[in-house]
Order: C-alpha cells, then structure tokens, then sequence
C-alpha cells in the first residue's frame, strides 16, 4: 500500500510496513545512524538517527518507527540536529583522544559524524575509558576504550557469522562488549572472520599487522622476501587508490610489491589450480568407490575453524585438501626452494589476503614442514594499501608487470574462488572432467552466481547424478549441516564460506564500501572469467608441470609435496 507523507514540507510516496529510515532512504533522504546495518532487525540504540514529528512530544528514532500517512518529518530541524551533536558530544566525553594514532582515522564513522555535525568543541569532559587491548588473538586485535556499544559487532557474530563471541558484559555506566567473563578473543569461540571489524563503526576492532614484521624481513640481507597475492585482492585494492569499484589492478599491484622490495611476486591463483584439481581428484575417487557421504570444502579458515569448534563430527566429511594460501606458501619453501637452491629457513613468505582468518590459518600446528610455517606473515587488503602508501608508491603513475615464473600461469577457474560459488563452480568443471573425459559444454553455471546465501545445483556426469550446494554465511552452514545429520544424501559437494559474499568480502577487505562495489568485484571477477583462455585448472600448463614433477619424485623415492592436512576436534574454553 503506498501514500505520502510530508518531509522537510515536501511529499513523499511511503510504503506500508516499512520504517522511517527506509523510507526516507529509498527517496534520496539521508539521516545519519550508527547502530543500524542493513539487512538487520533496527535497535534504536544509538539514537543518531533520531526525527522530529508533528504531533509526538519526543524525538522518534527512524531506523525502528514505522512510518504512517498522517506524518509530518523534519529530518534536519534545530531541535533534531542538536539532539544528534549532544549524543555525538557524550560519544566524544569519554572517547580517547587518540585520532592521529588510531587505525581508523581518516575512516571513522563517529569521527565523520562529528565532522558532518559541526562539533569543534569540547562541552562535557568524561572520565575517559581505561580498558586494556585484547591481543590475545592471532587475528584480531580489540581495544574496548575505543567502543561506543552500538552492538553491531554483536548482531553480525550472532546472527551471521552464528558464533556468538562477543556480547554485552555488565551493567549501567560499567557495560562493555567482550567475551566470557571477559577474557581473551582466543579463549572465545571467535573463528577471526574479522566480519566484526569490518561493521564497527570506530577503532575498537582492526587486524593484528604483521607490516611491521614484513618491513624487517625485506631489510634482512639474509632472506630472500617473496609474496603471493589472493585474486579477491587485486578486483578490491582499486577503491584504495582512486580507481573505479572492482578494477582489476594486478598488473599495477605487481609493480607496485617489486618496487617495495619483494623478490620473486606470485598469483595465488596457481595454488588455487592445484586446490581444485586435488579437491575434484578426492571428490572423483569418492563418487566413483560409491561412497555416498557428502563432502564440505576445505578453503576457508573461518568455516574449517568453526566445523572443529561445533560441529567436529562433521570433520570427517570436510576435504583434507589445504588452501590456496597454505599450498602456495608450501610450493614457495619446497618446490621453488629445491629448484632455486636456497634452503627454506632463507626464505621468508608473505601472503596477501582479504581475510584475517588467514593470520590464523598460517600459524596452525598442521601448516609446518619441520618446525618451517609454509607462510610467514599474512597482510589483509587493508595492511597492503598501507604498506604501498607507506612506500611512496603512486598507484596511477606506474606501468603493470606480471608475475614471476614458474607459477606464472593460472586458470580463470582459480579466480573464481573470490566470490562465493566460485570454488563449486571450478571444481564442477574439473570434476566434469575427470570423470567423462570431456570439457562441459557451457562452464559457466548461472545457478551458483546469484547473491542468495544458498544455492544448489544438479548435473548429471556420465553414470552419476551429482549435486552440488553453496552456503554464505555460517548461521547458513548451521541449517546444511542439520540437514545433512538428518539423512539429505543428495548432495555430493558443499561449499561453505564464512563471509556472505565470499572473499571479496572477506575481514580484510576495505572497509566501508557500499553493496554496489561488492557487486563491481564479482563482476570483475566473472568477466575475467568469460575472456580468459585457460578456463578450468586442469589445463593449467604450469600445475601440469609441477603435478608431473610430484609424480618423479614420488617414482624416485624422493620426498613429495602433501597438499592435504587433518583437522580434529577444537575445545571451546570459555
């Protein structure tokens, strides 16, 4: 049902059963929040987003109120703007001074509100927040000073990501997010998506850097620095430099890790190739001994890190293949070391990812190779744009290069894993492969390229009718894994992302963006996929290659690469 309501004393056309935010949103209005995200129930928590009516005595907050045709709005009256620089004031009050050393300065949402509110004056001076850094964590750093409890980390650790972390602790003017009883992030059941950070709307919640760890190996005479780079990376690094929302600026990324002093500069779209080969050759000897059960994929630290905290009955039906991150980084100290000479202690691996669950993954026991890390440091998207602009590097005034042999070849596929459905899709199309002995006739499935957080799709391979599902979002792996337990036996593979979207937006990535530049990168992504020539891994010339060298090796009884690992139970502490 729609009608007009007048606002700022023009009308506007409103729909029943929406709210006032949303009304006036969807006509070009904006009214600032805090506590409101998209997609969530509305809390009126923060009261920023508060508008005056005729008629009612108190200021209404937009975000929850539902609108109703006899109103009458002022969004922006004396009375509602000094409402909003009185909150704005007392965030302010007991707010750390520290915006020239915060992570978030320059992208702080209280700090552009204060801005945007004209607020240039100290009228209430608080008792500052004195609580200590959680750095407890491999991945996320939390400074609760910094919080101002508007309880969006809360919503998207429940009702998204469906750990539960983090909450609201204590009482009145003591209240604080945290965990159990207030411990460190590690002891929780936190699987460091970094979904946290990317939705807090200050500097209370950021990635632990290893910039400073990657500066000191690059300024080591003894090490040889090499690094790999994501491909969720290069289609989100462009809104960091001026370029338009998912431009794929690897060739000008490459330039740019040369020119800081890396080495040797690889795509870990390579590992990825041989991820989906080693997934569809496990899936293959599965489907064809008969075995039914359904198997999940193996690529996500957050999901592989939730399955042993929640659900470690499962693990046995999640592939052992590692990621494309823990497999490039082994190539790096195995393969590319026996081949260069240079014992893997000399070499230092820096991987470049838009997750800091990979901070995480890199420092598992399972990633080592005689007391060796496969990947040394990892920097999320983020860290990388800070290290460019801490090197001087004009982005727009560079010429493209490419990367470095051997692992310079990648499939089109491999690229695909940056958005969700994109690991199902290449391994359908290995997997096609591999049991018919033919290429599909059309690799692009359109079923598993929708932004819904759960799709399925089913195609019939020679003999076998085989499906195939995807899930974004862990509160969505819940309701799978369910149906899984209680006997769904239809489905052969599982993709699970713990990041709605999959890496392009993954807890690494640039903060702030609007859901149309999400919707750039996998455009981005899936038009390099129709234009490329190599469009499925297992025609990757270069994983052809080092696969036939494994297959030497393994012949000769000299030592083989193991691109699979185990996973077991993860007690929850607290």
């Amino acid at each position: 049902m729609l009608f007009n309501i007048e606002v700022n004393n023009k009308q506007i056309i409103a729909k029943k059963g929406e709210t006032v935010l949303e009304c006036l949103n969807r006509n070009g209005l904006n009214v600032p929040t805090l506590c409101h995200m998209n997609g969530f129930s509305p809390t009126g928590a923060c009261r920023i987003c508060v508008v005056e009516v005729d008629g009612k005595n108190n200021l209404i907050p937009s975000c929850s109120h539902p609108v109703e045709e006899w109103m009458k709005i002022k969004t922006h009256s004396p009375r509602v703007i000094k409402a909003r620089q009185q909150i704005v004031e007392l965030l302010l009050s007991n707010h750390p001074d520290e915006c020239l050393y915060c992570e978030r300065n320059g992208n702080c949402e209280l700090q552009d509100l204060a801005i945007d509110l004209n607020v240039r004056e100290k009228r209430f001076s608080g008792k500052k927040n004195m609580h200590k850094k959680d750095h407890a964590s491999p991945s996320i750093l939390r400074d609760p000073a910094k919080c101002i409890l508007c309880g969006r980390c809360v919503r998207v650790c429940d009702e998204t990501v469906s750990v539960s972390a983090i909450d609201f602790i204590r009482r009145g003017n003591r209240m604080v997010i945290g965990t159990a009883y207030n411990k460190g992030l590690n002891l929780s059941t936190c699987v460091d998506c970094g979904q946290c950070i990317m939705v807090c709307p200050t500097g209370a919640l950021y990635e632990k850097t290893h910039i400073k760890k990657v500066m000191d190996a690059l300024h080591q005479p003894s090490l040889q620095v090499n690094v790999h780079f994501s491909p969720s990376v290069s289609v989100s690094l462009a809104e960091e430099f001026g370029f338009r929302s998912g431009k794929d600026i690897s060739g000008l990324l490459i330039a740019a890790l040369r020119k800081i002093g890396f080495a040797k500069v690889f795509e870990t779209a390579f590992a990825a190739d041989a991820a989906i080969y080693e997934t569809a050759s496990q899936l293959s000897d599965s489907i064809k001994s008969g075995n039914k059960s359904t198997m999940f994929s193996s690529c996500c630290p957050g999901w592989i890190k939730f399955a042993e905290e929640f659900y470690p009955d499962m693990l046995a039906h999640i592939s052992t293949v590692k990621s494309p991150q823990q497999i490039m980084g082994q190539i790096i100290k195995e393969s590319y070391a026996r081949q260069q000479k240079i014992h893997p202690e000399n070499l230092f691996t820096v991987s470049i990812m838009p997750c800091t669950a990979k901070k995480f993954e890199a420092q598992r026991e399972e990633m080592t190779l005689r007391g060796i890390t496969h990947n040394d440091a990892v920097l999320t998207t983020r860290e990388l744009a800070s290290l460019i602009k801490l090197y001087g590097i004009d982005m727009q005034n560079i010429e493209p290069e490419q990367t470095d042999a051997p692992y310079n070849l990648r499939s089109s596929a491999a690229r695909l894993y940056a958005v969700s459905g994109g690991v199902a899709e290449a391994v359908i199309r290995t997997l096609n492969f591999m049991i018919t002995g033919n290429e599909m006739d059309n690799l692009k499935i359109n079923e598993l390229r929708s932004s819904a957080s759960r799709r399925e799709y089913f195609i019939k391979m020679g003999r076998y009718q085989l499906g195939f599902a995807v899930v974004s979002g862990l509160a969505e792996a819940r309701k799978m894994i369910n149906e899984i337990r209680n006997g769904r036996s239809d489905l052969q593979f599982i993709e699970v992302m713990a990041c709605e979207g999959g890496c392009i937006y993954g807890g690494g990535q640039p903060i702030g963006l609007s859901e149309k530049d999400i919707k750039a990168r996998a455009k981005a992504i899936y038009e390099m996929d129709d234009k490329e020539t190599i469009r499925v891994s297992h025609k990757n010339p270069g994983l052809t290659e080092l696969m036939n060298k494994l297959k030497k090796q393994e012949v000769d009884g000299s030592p083989v690469m193991n691109f699979r690992t185990s996973y077991s139970k993860r007690n929850i502490l607290l």
